[in-house]
């Protein structure tokens, strides 16, 4: 894919963030300082931004190394990712698939389990932005023609992102299906609701079984910024565990190497300090 080009204008920090989903996530940044002596004459110059992207690298939590028996809330985490589970209501709990003497289609060992016969939204926060989400299903439904309308909402922080719904299909007794939800735009937070009930009737209750809950990491955004020491500041978040920082002198030439200069967290980002030299230079991060 072609890169992504930007310019900085002076004074300026810059931050790249490229969606659709990832899984080796690339990003570029040429240092073009060929007649700059100063770093103000860099960055009054401009930077050029380069930026690309692969495909997404999928973090499954199955529950199985969840405490059994616990209610929620409860955080869990796999390939990096913390998720904390919370629910409205009475909630749901940690609880064997099979609990009710038999095991939904694509269940397995343990999984989310309402704690009462009532409603409840089930919550999870990721630690890290997601830029894909999917969970697994069952709503508690004896022989129905028709299935559950369920609903899962996106936010970033507090702002929603986006929504989406599914039907299980076909319908019958406690049938399972994947409720799923992608977006261009990150997202670290996600509710599940109970949105409608089988639109024929039937013998049915607003509360569901959840499993292999599955989700896509975005990509983090690495930034820099000028010094007065002729140096520049690149930084992405802290919370974007597993990556690193690779450079090149070129997109097609030389071969990408691990950069030698010491990272250190500040806060909650992590920083490398590159000499803002001649010639150009390209960094990106690497999730392995």
């Amino acid at each position: 894919m072609a890169p992504t080009q930007g310019v900085a204008r002076a004074g300026q920090k810059v931050s790249l963030a490229l969606y659709p989903p990832i899984n080796i996530l690339s990003y570029w940044i040429s240092l073009k300082a060929n007649t700059m002596k100063t770093l103000t004459q860099l960055i009054a110059t401009g930077l050029t931004i380069l930026a690309t992207h692969s495909e997404a690298q999928e973090v499954l939590f199955d529950f199985e190394n969840a405490p059994g028996f616990s209610p929620l809330p409860i955080n869990l985490t796999a390939g990096g990712i913390t998720a904390r589970f919370t629910a409205s209501g009475q909630g749901f709990s940690i609880q064997p698939a099979n609990s009710m003497g038999f095991t939904p289609a694509g269940f397995s060992g343990l999984c989310l389990y309402p704690n009462s016969v009532f409603a409840s939204d089930l919550t999870m926060a990721f630690s890290q932005v997601l830029t894909a989400f999917s969970i697994l299903y069952a709503p508690q439904e004896l022989a129905c023609d028709s299935s559950a309308r369920m609903r899962v909402t996106a936010y970033l922080g507090n702002t929603q992102v986006g929504t989406a719904t599914t039907t299980a299909e076909p319908p019958g007794t406690w049938p399972s299906a994947t409720l799923a939800f992608s977006s261009t735009r990150v997202f670290n937070r996600v509710v599940v609701h109970y949105d409608a009930p089988p639109p024929t009737g039937g013998d049915y209750g607003p509360i569901f079984l959840a499993d292999n809950l599955r989700v896509t990491p975005g990509p983090p955004a690495l930034s820099l910024s000028a010094t007065s020491t002729n140096t520049v500041v690149l930084s992405w978040p802290a919370s974007a565990t597993g990556f690193v920082l690779q450079e090149n002198t070129g997109l097609l030439v030389g071969q990408w190497i691990e950069s030698t200069n010491q990272v250190q967290q500040v806060g909650d980002s992590q920083q490398m300090v590159v000499p803002a030299s001649e010639g150009t230079r390209f960094y990106r991060l690497v999730h392995p």
